[in-house]
């Protein structure tokens, strides 16, 4: 008999009258997906028993049930499991260690074992290989990308319940915009868009009608209803804020005080802004207040994921404050040593994790406080050995320090990278640190990244399933139970074949997996067996291109949104176009009136991003190495769709045509970011020289790459307006910094034109540029 025919013969579901809302929610959907009316019934766990005909399903939080010893089944402790079974009576049984992972097993059971004979499955069990897989920067439930078109949040969470995620952030402004003060030419207020302070929510007697209490409301009203649908699948809801966080100036003005650290980032902000002295026990009070006014109204909330040191938060005399060390009047004078600063300073930040974990736990004890450590460079010394007992880091490498890259890329060893898919490894002694910290009761969450954020941005569903592997095999070899996935995962409605995550949810079921299998299965049952192996050759086409492709630092990240470097004019002087033929992509920059990024793409603000070097060696190896296996996949995925249709095989027509449009557009994406680096090498290389064949070279380089460009151009138009898919990120409302609009085809129609007009220039960069002033009264002199 097969498991589907056993639970067609179901004639009652039990679940415990004192569970989880999981648990009912997994009743639900069985009734759903076996299509049969059952009543579903609340009992004692003592009348679950096995009765022929029941189903129980239930979530075990305390001790092993008698069922698992009688079959012989002893987990290991520190790990999660989930078990599935049809006993002799024919009496079906899921149960769960966690909330966390009993949908995952439903769905696994749904999808996978239906039409398997019951004695196959008899004891379906498994040690979850990540005990806790949290998100972090939701791009699109909770960070910029919520504005995505049409965007479906229910089906999203439920997707990261699927694939066997545990936690999961839920805070997201409800407008568009931040509430956040801004003056002529600064772009600093949209940065407050992201990871949304806990004033954003919630007020306290502090700070009472600061905010208006129809913003606060929405967005605590949309912050409910994310957490209460993370609930509703089994996945625990928390918080992932910038704190402490600047506030406005009319708080100073009643309690001018209470001042403490200038936060902001002074060449992208106007203005100063300051945050409040968590020194003060007001302040204090103030914070202890917000936490436990929004768990009151969200009990459920089991994290506070804090970001810092940047976005216009910081703690006070920390040595990455953009203006440097400074703060209010009672932490330390600013003329001690820098030493005696940092240890100072460090005690003030775990005195701030402390508060918040203590106050949440007198709601919620299990409530964990999670930072990353990258902005402690300075204080790092001093805070690590304080942190523990529920207070954790988010990582990307315990071995560093602060920002530096430290991992080698995967196919370029003179290349070093941190975070990103080309992270792909982790290195033996980051376990002693981590086992150190884990001993302390504090946890140590390793970032991985599967989806858009951190890889391609705008672009969603590019296939890398064997880059996504390799990091997961990395972490588990190294003994790490605890995950952070950055970025959000991809919108199953816009994504329908996100063969990495479908790596990532058979990997939390069976660690030991072979890969190659793995990604043949997940291709059959995307394109049926007969076209499944050309899938799989296609994909491992497309990553053989981004394995070899060299990334641009920033924008491989998110700056080619950033700096609307897909939509703005690559031309030898940027400057040559008039200021009001700029403005339809300069206003939409991720910059500050006097930023050099404007006429120069090899910096930002004060930072080089790109060495003339570098941007040589970049476009010279993505030339040598990425567009043959490129070209290769896009080759196949059209022939596979033309034998698709001759064929009225709808099934691997959907399949081929999707991946086709996706390659196509990263073979674009590639490709912007491959001129980015010819017009940095060049115009660079040109303005150093004044050997003329030099120039001459770099000429007809920049020649050559203008003409790439436009033509580069206009194929990304053709797919924005033919492409039956979605394939980039794209805003339902209004184009914003971090967002495309739907004049996106608008704005390249103007690059092209505009390319056209000034590709003539002669190459050159104004070096003063970032020191010019509006309005500068020695402009005559």
């Amino acid at each position: 008999m097969k498991v589907k025919e056993v639970f067609q013969q179901t004639q009652q579901i039990r679940i415990p009258e004192k569970g989880h809302p999981v648990e009912r929610s997994v009743a639900h959907e069985f009734l759903k997906s076996v299509e049969i009316d059952i009543p579903i019934q609340l009992v004692s766990p003592s009348h679950m028993k096995s009765k022929k005909g029941i189903f129980n399903i239930a979530v075990i939080d305390e001790g092993l049930p008698s069922l698992l010893s009688e079959k012989g089944i002893s987990p290991l402790p520190e790990k999660d499991w989930i078990f599935f079974s049809i006993d002799e009576n024919q009496c079906c049984w899921l149960l769960s260690l966690k909330p966390s992972f009993l949908y995952a097993a439903f769905t696994n059971i749904i999808e996978n074992l239906m039409e398997q004979d019951i004695v196959h499955v008899e004891h379906w069990f498994r040690e979850m290989s990540f005990s806790i897989e949290k998100s972090t920067f939701d791009i699109f439930l909770t960070q910029y990308g919520r504005l995505i078109c049409n965007f479906n949040r229910e089906q999203y969470i439920r997707e990261y319940a699927r694939l066997g995620f545990s936690h999961i952030e839920v805070n997201a402004l409800a407008t568009p915009f931040p509430f956040e003060e801004g003056i002529l030419g600064e772009f600093y207020p949209d940065f407050y868009t992201y990871a949304p302070a806990l004033d954003q929510f919630v007020s306290s007697q502090l700070n009472q009608g600061i905010y208006p209490l129809d913003y606060l409301q929405a967005n605590l009203n949309l912050l409910k209803e994310n957490a209460q649908l993370a609930l509703q699948y089994g996945l625990v809801p928390g918080l992932l804020c910038f704190e402490p966080r600047s506030v406005p100036e009319s708080l100073f003005q009643r309690y001018p005080t209470l001042r403490g650290a200038r936060v902001d980032h002074p060449f992208r902000s106007l203005k100063p802004r300051f945050n409040l002295s968590i020194v003060h026990p007001i302040v204090k009070k103030h914070y202890a207040e917000l936490i436990t006014n929004l768990l009151k109204e969200v009990p459920g909330l089991g994290f506070l994921t804090i970001w810092t040191n940047d976005s216009g938060a910081g703690f006070e005399h920390t040595q990455s404050l953009y203006v440097g060390r400074n703060g209010g009047a009672y932490l330390i004078r600013e003329w001690k040593d820098d030493e005696e600063i940092a240890k100072t300073a460090a005690s003030n930040i775990i005195g701030f994790f402390k508060l918040m974990r203590d106050t949440a736990s007198q709601i919620n004890p299990r409530f964990r406080v999670i930072t990353r450590l990258e902005p402690f460079y300075g204080e790092r010394k001093y805070l690590w050995p304080e942190l523990g007992n529920r207070i954790d880091v988010e990582v990307n490498s315990l071995l560093t320090s602060g920002w530096e890259n430290n991992y080698p890329h995967p196919q370029y060893s003179d290349v070093k990278v941190l975070g990103s898919a080309y992270h792909n490894t982790l290195r033996e002694e980051e376990k002693e640190l981590m086992e150190e910290l884990h001993s302390r009761k504090s946890y140590s969450f390793f970032y991985h990244s599967m989806s858009a954020h951190t890889n391609h941005e705008p672009l969603l569903g590019i296939p890398f399933p064997w880059l996504t592997y390799e990091k997961l095999q990395s972490s588990f070899r190294q003994g790490i139970t605890t995950l952070a996935h950055l970025g959000g995962i991809q919108p199953p409605d816009k994504v329908p074949y996100a063969v990495n995550q479908e790596v990532f949810r058979l990997f939390q079921f069976d660690p030991k997996m072979d890969i190659d299998q793995a990604v043949l299965a997940i291709a059959t049952k995307y394109a049926g067996k007969v076209h499944a192996a050309d899938l799989v050759k296609g994909w491992q086409l497309v990553e053989q291109a981004i394995r070899k492709f060299i990334p641009l630092p920033l924008y491989s990240h998110y700056g080619v949104v950033w700096q609307r470097l897909l939509v703005r004019p690559l031309v030898p002087n940027i400057e040559r176009i008039p200021e009001d033929e700029r403005a339809y992509y300069e206003k939409f920059m991720c910059s500050s009136i006097h930023n050099p990024n404007k006429i120069d793409l090899a910096k930002d603000v004060l930072f080089e991003l790109v060495s003339k070097d570098y941007a040589h060696k970049a476009f010279l190896r993505i030339d040598e190495n990425v567009w043959k296996s490129l070209q290769c996949a896009s080759n196949l995925f059209e022939e596979k769709i033309d034998e698709a249709r001759r064929t009225d095989d709808d099934q691997a027509l959907k399949v081929f045509e999707d991946q086709y449009i996706r390659t196509k557009a990263l073979y674009y994406f590639y490709e912007t970011l491959r001129n980015t680096a010819v017009w940095i090498y060049a115009v660079h290389a040109y303005l150093d020289t004044t050997d003329q064949s030099l120039r001459g070279d770099c000429r007809k380089l920049l020649d050559e790459m203008i003409d790439r460009e436009i033509q580069n151009s206009r194929g990304l138009i053709e797919l924005f307006e033919q492409a039956p898919v979605e394939w980039m990120i794209l805003s339902g409302l209004e184009e914003t910094p971090f967002i495309h609009g739907k004049n996106f085809p608008k704005l390249l129609e103007k690059k092209i034109s505009l390319m056209e007009k000034y590709k003539g220039s002669e190459p050159f960069i104004d070096p003063g540029y970032m020191f010019r002033v509006v309005h500068n009264p020695y402009n005559d002199i």
